[in-house]
Formats: C-alpha cells, sequence, structure tokens
C-alpha cells in the first residue's frame, strides 16, 4: 500500500485519534509506525486484543496506566556500574507503581481475558525495590532525611553549626565598633560560605578573608576571621552530606541494576497494554465492531459508518463484494455519498487489518487485501502541467499494472474529464481488464454504458444512491443490485425548468438511454411495491400470530380449567363409590341380621331404618347438582340454531347447534364440549333472567363497550394515506381499542420516507390513552409497524 493511498483514505488521521488515546510518548512513536497487516493470523490475534480491552473498558473502566517512562537507558547505566540521578529514580519508581497497580486493576472482577492477562501475568512487582525509592527520594532535586541515618545525623549538624555562625555574624553586626567598617548590616553567601559588605577603605580594619568585591570596588565581602573555623566545619558537614546522597544514589542504582530484566520487560509489557487500550479507547468511542476476517475474499460491511465523518448525522451503509460479483459500480446524483461510500470501505478495510474495531455492525466480514489503490479527487497538476483526466489516467496506469487477486480498487468518477463516449468505453475497458485479474473493484460513475455493462456482464454488479426528487436531496443510502437514475429532468421541472425545455431536452436524447432510464424507474417502482408488499405481509403475519396466541392461551386455559373440573369429579365419584359401598354392606348385615328376629315388627322397623339410609343417601348426591331457577324459561319457538344460551345445569354459556326434538332436547355448544341440554334448562343471554332495570344512561354505553371488545382489531394499517387522514383514523383506533380492553396494539404505517412514522409518533407522546411505544421487532414488521401500549 502507497502512501498517496493512506493520505487519500486519510488514515493518518485515524492514526492521530488513536495518538490521543495513549498515555505513553513510547507507545505513540509505534502508533505512528502502525500500518495494516498482511498475515491473517496476526491481524485475527490484533482485532482480539482490541476486543479485550474494550470488555475490560465496559466492565471495569480503562487501565490505570497515567503516566509512564523510556527508562531504558537508565537501566543500562545502572546495569554498568553508573549511578542514577534522582529524576531518573523517579522515574523508575513510576513505572515500577505503574505496574503494580495495573496487575492489582485486572485480578478481579473482569472475564477471561487470555492475551492481556497473559501479559499482566508476566508484569514484575518489585516493592521493596518501589519502597526503598519513595522513601528516599522526595524530588528531582532533593533527597529524604530517612534515606539513612547518617544523612539525618549530618543534616541535624548542619543545621546547628548554621545556628552558630549566625549566632556569631549577628554579634559582630551589632558590635558598635564595627558599625562604621560596614557597608551593610547584613549577611550574605559568597562561594559557600558566610561573608559581611565591608567598605574598601576599612578592608585594613576588618580583619578576615576577602571573598568578592562589588562591581563598583566599593564594597568588599569579607569573611571575618571569628567564623572562619565555623564556616570549615560547615562546609565539611556539606561535603559529608553530599557524599552520603552520592553513596545512597550509587546503592539504589545498585538496586535497580539486580532488577534490571524485569524492570526493562515491565516497560515493553506497558507500552504492548498502553497499545492495545489505546484501541480499546477508540473503539469505544466508535461504537466500533470486530470485523470477521474472511480468507475466501468475501467483503460485507454491515451499517458502516465513515469513522471521521459526525456520529449523529452519518447514514449508514451496506455493502458487499466478492462472492457472485467483485465489481461494484454505484451511480446516482452528485453530493449523494458515492465518494463516501468508496472512502468508508477502503478506510474500514485498512483499520480492520490494523488490528483496530471499525464503526460497522456485528456480522461485518472483511477480507485481506495486500494493495489497496484509491483513485479518488481532483488531482490536477499545475506543476506537472496534467490536466484532471491526464492525472486520472496516471494513477489508472499505474493501478493497472500493479492490480491482482488480493488488491482492493477504488476509483471516483471512473472515466470522467473527457468525451463521454470514449470516456465510457475507455472506463468499461479498465474494469473489465481489473475484473479479468480477480481484482475487488468498486467505482462510481454518471454514464449510462457503464450501468447497462453492470447488468450484462456476469460478476460485475450496479448499486446506486438514493435521492428523493420530491426533496431534491439524497438519502446517503445504498442500494445494490439496482442502477441509479440520473434525475435530471425530474429535478429540472421541481426546480421551475420550463416544460418545453425539458419535453425538447427528452426528444434530443437517445432512444435506448431514454429507454434505460424509464426500465430504471420501472425497477425501482417495483422495489417500492415489493417493499410495501412485503411490509403487509409481515403485518398480516404479524395479526396472524397474535390471534393465534391468543387463542393457544385461551385453549390452554379452557385445558386448565377441564382437567380441573374432571379432577373434582373423579374424586366426587370416589366419595360416592366409598358411601355407597358403605350403605349396601351395612344393608346386608342388617338383611342378615332379619332372619335371627323373631318379632315381625322389630323386622320391619329394621327394614324401613334400611331403606331410609339408603334413600337419604341417593338424596344427597342428587343435591350436589343444582339447577338453578328459571326466571325466563324459553319456548321451543323462541330458539334458533346461533343463539347464544346459558346452560343453567352446568352454569356455562353456549351455542345452540340443533332444533330441540320432540322431547324438548337439543344440542348447544359449550366450549370445546357439546352436550345435550332440555330446552326448560336454557335461558337466553340476550333477554333471558330476571334482570335489574339498567340505570338511565349506563345501558346505550355498555352495549358500546360490549360491540368495541367484539370487534375491535389488534392492529390499524393506515399505509398509503397521507398524515391527516392517517392521524384521524389512529385516534379513533386508540379510542375504540381503550374502551375495548386492549393493552397492546401494532399501527401500520410502511417504511416509505417516515412521515408517517413521525407524524403518529408525535401524536402517541400525547395521546390520553398512550402510554408508550416502540419500533417494531423484525418479525414484528420493523421500522414498518409501531407498537403501541395502552393505559
Amino acid at each position: 500500500m502507497n502512501e498517496k493511498t493512506y493520505r487519500v483514505l486519510e488514515y493518518d488521521k485515524i492514526i492521530q485519534r488513536l495518538k490521543g488515546e495513549a498515555a505513553s510518548e513510547m507507545t505513540k512513536e509505534i502508533i505512528s509506525q502502525l500500518r495494516p497487516q498482511l498475515d491473517g493470523g496476526l491481524i485475527e490475534e490484533l482485532l482480539a486484543e482490541t476486543s479485550e480491552a474494550v470488555s475490560v473498558i465496559v466492565h471495569k473502566g480503562p487501565l490505570p496506566l497515567g503516566s509512564f517512562y523510556d527508562v531504558e537507558g537508565s537501566l543500562h547505566l545502572a546495569r554498568k556500574g553508573g549511578t542514577l540521578t534522582m529524576k531518573q529514580l523517579l522515574e523508575v519508581l513510576y513505572n515500577l507503581r505503574v505496574a503494580r497497580e495495573v496487575v492489582s486493576f485486572l485480578k478481579t472482577d473482569l472475564p477471561q481475558l487470555p492475551i492481556i492477562h497473559e501479559m499482566s501475568d508476566l508484569l514484575s512487582v518489585q516493592r521493596r525495590l518501589e519502597d526503598n525509592i519513595d522513601r528516599c527520594i522526595l524530588s528531582e532535586d532533593e533527597m529524604s532525611d530517612n534515606a539513612s541515618p547518617e544523612l539525618k545525623q549530618i543534616r541535624r549538624s548542619i543545621l546547628r553549626q548554621n545556628e552558630a555562625v549566625k549566632a556569631k555574624l549577628n554579634h559582630i553586626l551589632a558590635s558598635s565598633d564595627n558599625k562604621t567598617l560596614l557597608q551593610d548590616a547584613i549577611v550574605t553567601m559568597r562561594q559557600g560560605r558566610y561573608v559581611i559588605p565591608v567598605k574598601q577603605e576599612n578592608k585594613n580594619r576588618f580583619p578576615g578573608i576577602v571573598h568578592d568585591q562589588s562591581s563598583t570596588g566599593a564594597t568588599l565581602f569579607i569573611e571575618p576571621q571569628a567564623i572562619v573555623v565555623l564556616n570549615n566545619e560547615l562546609r565539611e558537614l556539606e561535603l559529608a552530606e553530599k557524599k552520603e546522597i552520592q553513596r545512597i544514589l550509587a546503592e539504589l542504582s545498585a538496586n535497580v541494576a539486580e532488577h534490571f530484566h524485569p524492570l526493562l520487560n515491565n516497560q515493553k509489557l506497558l507500552v504492548k497494554l498502553d497499545f492495545i487500550f489505546a484501541k480499546g479507547r477508540l473503539s469505544v468511542q466508535y461504537k466500533g465492531a470486530d470485523a470477521q476476517i474472511s480468507q475466501e475474499g468475501w467483503l460485507d460491511i454491515k451499517k458502516g459508518r465513515h469513522p471521521l465523518l459526525d456520529a449523529k448525522k452519518v447514514v449508514p451503509i451496506n455493502v458487499s463484494l466478492g462472492g457472485d460479483y467483485n465489481t461494484l459500480v454505484i451511480t446516482g446524483p452528485n453530493t449523494g455519498g458515492k465518494t463516501v461510500t468508496l472512502k468508508t470501505v477502503g478506510l474500514l478495510a485498512m483499520m480492520t487489518q490494523s488490528g483496530l474495531h471499525i464503526p460497522a455492525g456485528s456480522g461485518t466480514v472483511m477480507p485481506i487485501f495486500e494493495k489497496i489503490y484509491a483513485d479518488i479527487g481532483d488531482e490536477q497538476s499545475i506543476e506537472q502541467s496534467l490536466s484532471t483526466f491526464s492525472s486520472h489516467l496516471n494513477n489508472i496506469v499505474n493501478i493497472v499494472e500493479e492490480a491482482d487477486g488480493a488488491t482492493l480498487v477504488l476509483v471516483d468518477e471512473l472515466g470522467a474529464g473527457t468525451d463521454p463516449t470514449e470516456g465510457a468505453a475507455l472506463a468499461i475497458a479498465v474494469l473489465e481488464d481489473l475484473y479479468n485479474k480477480g481484482a475487488h473493484t468498486i467505482a462510481t460513475t454518471h454514464y449510462t454504458e457503464l450501468k447497462k455493462y453492470a447488468i450484462e456482464r456476469e460478476g460485475v454488479q450496479n448499486a446506486s444512491m438514493e435521492f428523493n426528487v420530491e426533496t431534491l436531496s439524497p438519502t446517503y443510502r445504498l442500494t445494490i443490485g439496482i442502477p441509479g437514475k440520473s434525475n435530471a429532468f425530474e429535478i429540472s421541472e421541481k426546480l421551475g425548468l420550463p416544460e418545453r425545455i425539458i419535453r425538447k431536452a427528452r426528444a434530443l436524447l437517445d432512444k435506448g438511454d431514454l429507454e434505460f432510464e424509464n426500465v430504471i424507474s420501472s425497477i425501482e417502482e417495483d422495489k417500492k411495491r415489493a417493499e410495501a408488499e412485503r411490509d403487509e405481509a409481515i403485518a398480516i403475519n404479524l395479526e396472524m400470530k397474535k390471534q393465534r396466541e391468543e387463542l393457544e392461551r385461551r385453549l390452554k386455559k379452557l385445558e386448565e380449567q377441564k382437567e380441573k373440573i374432571l379432577t373434582k369429579a373423579r374424586d366426587e365419584a370416589r366419595d360416592i363409590l366409598k358411601e355407597a359401598k358403605e350403605v349396601t354392606e351395612d344393608a346386608q348385615k342388617q338383611l342378615k341380621d332379619l332372619d335371627k328376629m323373631d318379632s315381625m315388627a322389630e323386622r320391619h322397623a329394621r327394614l324401613s331404618d334400611s331403606k331410609r339410609r339408603i334413600r337419604e343417601a341417593d338424596n344427597k348426591y342428587r343435591e350436589t347438582i343444582q339447577v338453578p331457577e328459571n326466571y325466563a324459561p324459553v319456548t321451543i319457538d323462541q330458539l334458533k340454531i346461533g343463539d347464544r344460551v346459558k346452560v343453567l345445569t352446568l352454569g356455562q354459556n353456549g351455542e345452540i347447534l340443533s332444533l330441540p326434538d320432540d322431547r324438548g332436547e337439543l344440542l348447544v355448544q359449550v366450549g370445546l364440549l357439546k352436550a345435550n341440554v332440555n330446552v326448560k334448562n336454557l335461558m337466553l343471554i340476550h333477554d333471558g333472567g330476571k334482570k335489574k332495570k339498567p340505570a338511565p344512561g349506563r345501558s346505550k354505553y355498555g352495549s358500546m363497550y360490549k360491540s368495541k371488545a367484539q370487534d375491535i382489531s389488534l392492529s390499524v394499517n393506515v399505509r398509503g394515506k397521507n398524515l391527516e387522514d392517517a392521524l384521524m383514523d389512529v385516534d379513533k383506533y386508540l379510542d375504540d381499542a381503550y374502551m375495548a380492553g386492549l393493552k397492546e396494539v401494532t399501527v401500520i404505517h410502511g417504511r416509505g420516507e417516515g412521515i408517517l412514522r413521525n407524524g403518529l409518533q408525535d401524536m402517541f407522546k400525547r395521546h390520553k390513552h398512550v402510554e408508550g411505544y416502540r419500533k417494531g421487532a423484525f418479525n414484528e414488521g420493523g421500522d414498518g409497524v409501531t407498537v403501541v401500549t395502552l393505559k
């Protein structure tokens, strides 16, 4: 891949964004050298580590890398016996601290991370060395008193000696004999020793050592003889302090040298982790996904977005290449998104091969391209005196020479800049040559000849960028399989160009081209019609599914009721049989005892008692089914097939299936059961029974609710209507559904331009019966329906 491709596709801007996510300058330098890889296994590993970083960020937040330093030079110096400065030791300390915090962070509350956990396991935590450096070094130029007992003792001695010197000097300054000799009554320092400013003319009267003089020569800075010994002792202490500091630094440096390999390895691992998590943070920022790598050259981008465009405004595109076709010819109006599509495909391919997640949907598949060429934009060169066409042609010559089966070619406005007929012929020849070489090619064009070529040539496919003629604006949606229409006449008409001029232009247009444009229009209309029919089929399927679920729910409920009734009946039957058996056995025993009785009266009494007990048991179970009183008995003449009746003996409602026979018996459907019932045990539902007279005004609304509950559908279809009519119909439907007690209904409005959907959803936000609403799921109709939840 050449540098021009990186520049044209703006790969360098992705690199700059990735560098912005890195913590270390070393990592940023590595990112600057990042280029697409060609090894499939390596690419998959790079993508896997990016996915692991995203998983960590989502579950626990970014890795606490903070700032760490390049200490390789310091480590080598320490290893050779050199002494590190306090600044160098602090940099080692920061790296040790970061390594320890990273290990602690990655230990718990995270999913399996094979790559990242393997690296964190290799990080070396040297807590003793870290604590020693932290205890000794306060800043880049200050060592702590606690670095050693000797250093603490020396610094205390220095403090006491300073106090002694100052006390002596203050005594000299306070003396009345010396006031006339001094230039100023102050104490200052020269060459690390305390001195007093003395007038030049009084130098012989003030014993001491001259260390300096003022620029005018009027003042001499003299160390009084009385404090020379004290200053000497102070200087010796300061030298001892410096020597002890050097000893401590040398000792710490030796400790660092002992851990040379772990510390150097830590640095390399931290840089690698920083790089991985920079990729992870960029993925989260883009809401990216890892593409599957295809070894067969299959490219399938789902909902791909250009990573440098505003994510809130960019329209996702679906692009496929490879398999049935390796060449895609994209047509459509200017500013319709053709060039952005080319750049999106090329940039996403480069990002994938660099181990970066791409802003695309799940399931995106990308092949491995060894070469990517892009001829996009105006390449006119004034210096080389080349026209736009010549410059593009130079690029095409290079592409044709270098292209092969592992090449992605992106060409904008192929053949443009010269005579249309010759340009179209040249463009077809170039596409044919690239196809024969097996290259993956995406080209944009306005030429009708290329549209025809893509239709006729196997392995070449048309695609188009949609354009809304009504609003004169592009939709930026890519449709594969259908060539784009120029829409020049339609746009001109919308903008007010006189009809006579448009008619003249149509007459001048080649007949074949005009017919081809008409064919394209017909295909687009057929596509819209097919989408509408698909939406309707989905809506019908949705309604049927809901009805089936409702029937299954009712059937399940009836089965449960049936099982409960049967269980209860079985239990009662067992009780009846048990009691009947007991009564029978008791009666038989009493009958046997009759033969032993001599008194006829006693026999009759015992027999009467047995009959009474049998009769009581019989009457007991006759009363288990109590038939309520029929307050409105019906006659045979009042009944007809299909009437709704209440079966008093069952306590259930049913429907008449046959007329009564001469005994008054008829067949009634009760739920899933059919039963023979006598007419005297029936009541007509609509006027049977003794009812209270309804309160005034309530009968009307009660029947209305009943009617709504019986007739209301679970969905309403307003596709094809204008917004005003649709709003009226849906508003009435929601009132009816609410009255019927429905909890969830479906409004079918179709996809189209979204006018119906947006208008209806605005109404749902403020409708008094609406609790909430959502877009339909894929199996419910997707964007073509809105599911409304009622209060």
